[in-house]
């Protein structure tokens, strides 16, 4: 048997995220797998039905240890310590990253970050990642346990299937001491589906040449039912808001299309979107390194190629 944690997150809406279902996917597809599902805080009702052996809630962690995640850390870092699964497996988000990081810490265990592959191997896990800035793919073999991995969003698909797990509390006595306190937050203003969960992400760089261009690209973005992204270059010029920034130091993003214009396709920006299942190409410069990543390819003027492409989409979904 191959025992795993899958640590969930919650949406907005307060319900099971998209990606904790996608690593349950994950965690289902290895050798005769026990799957846990620990839920920081109230499992909300959407839990109840997932096709897991378990529920685990730590009512514990309360909402004041949002953005901070020290009763997260200690209290996930105890149940580790006295169920001792060989997998850990975190979404590849604010929370899985520095929670993990500090879990194996604690632990003295692997950690792998980022992951778009899991599988057994041995005795122990194998992990594929992006290295090198996205650039190239390395398999990792961990043998120690617990292997405490994130994985990215999109790499494997949200299961339908259901089931009824059984619930049940962790109740730890860790004394965790607040020494740091969250005094406001500030809720992100989005319309329209969220960049990471996109099918669609339609992306400008610098190649736009100012900020005025983005309206167009949201307009194919709604057309498509997608999202809106962009190049740290794109950002960094203020053109559009760091939450749309895809890349090493922004967002990753797996859609099933992901449409470059504009973007010369660097490594750095390549490690946020080169799980994408198809990737399109608008660009004047045809030695640009987009065109070596992207399935279909236009060597142009994005001004002249853009419009056709919008209606052509438009006439498709009438």
């Amino acid at each position: 048997m191959t025992s795993i944690l899958v640590v969930a997150e919650c949406d907005e809406q307060g319900e099971i995220s998209q990606s904790t279902l996608q690593a349950i996917v994950a965690a289902k597809g290895l050798v005769d797998p026990v799957v846990t599902v620990v839920i920081a805080g109230e499992a909300p009702a959407s839990a109840s039905t997932l096709a897991v052996g378990k529920i685990v809630t730590l009512s514990s962690v309360d909402d004041a240890d949002a953005g901070i995640y020290d009763q997260a850390t200690a209290v996930i870092s105890s149940l580790v310590e006295s169920t001792s699964p060989e997998i850990v497996i975190f979404s590849k988000s604010d929370f899985g990253s520095v929670v993990g990081a500090r879990m194996a810490f604690r632990s003295d265990s692997a950690f792998a970050s980022d992951c778009i592959e899991i599988s057994n191997a041995g005795d122990g896990v194998s992990v594929t990642r992006p290295v090198y800035g996205g650039s190239a793919l390395a398999e990792f073999e961990i043998p120690t346990r617990p292997a405490i991995i994130t994985l990215r969003a999109g790499v494997y698909e949200a299961g339908t299937e259901t089931g009824l797990p059984l619930i049940e509390a962790f109740e730890s006595d860790v004394n965790v001491e607040r020494v740091v306190s969250v005094t406001g937050t500030v809720a992100e203003a989005r319309e329209g589906v969220r960049l990471e969960d996109a099918n669609f992400v339609v992306s400008g760089g610098r190649g736009l040449g100012g900020p005025e261009p983005f309206s167009v690209l949201a307009d194919l973005a709604n057309a498509l039912g997608g999202a809106v992204g962009a190049s740290r270059a794109a950002c960094d010029a203020g053109w559009i808001d760091h939450s749309h920034q895809v890349g090493l130091t922004g967002k990753s993003v797996s859609p099933d299309v992901y449409i470059a214009i504009g973007i010369s396709g660097a490594s750095q920006h390549m490690a946020g979107c080169s799980s994408s299942r198809a990737i399109v190409a608008i660009n004047k410069d045809g030695d640009s390194n987009i065109f070596k990543e992207a399935r279909f390819g236009i060597v142009g003027d994005w001004e002249k190629a853009l419009p056709s492409f919008l209606a052509t989409v438009r006439e498709l979904k009438a």
